[in-house]
C-alpha cells in the first residue's frame, strides 16, 4: 500500500494518538495501532479499531465528560 495522502510513503505498523470531539466532549484515544507512513505521517486504522474508537467516544458523551483520555491497550 502507498500512503493515499504524500503518494510516496509506504505506511508501517505503528501506534497513533487520536483526537476528536463529539457534542462537546473531547475524547483523547493513545497508543491506538495503525499503519502509518513514515513520510508524512498519515495514519490509516482498520474498520474493528475505528469501531472501537467510536464506542470510547459514545461512552465518554454518555458519561457527560468534558475531556475523556484513554490508553488502547492491544490484545
Amino acid at each position: 500500500m502507498i500512503c493515499l495522502d504524500c503518494k510516496h510513503g509506504k505506511p508501517e505498523n505503528g501506534k497513533v494518538t487520536i483526537a476528536f470531539e463529539r457534542n462537546g466532549t473531547t475524547v483523547v484515544l493513545k497508543d491506538v495501532p495503525a499503519l502509518v507512513c513514515p513520510i508524512c505521517g498519515t495514519y490509516y486504522t482498520t474498520e474493528e479499531t475505528t469501531d472501537i474508537l467510536l464506542k470510547y467516544g459514545d461512552e465518554a458523551v454518555a458519561k457527560g465528560a468534558e475531556i475523556e483520555v484513554f490508553r488502547i491497550i492491544a490484545a
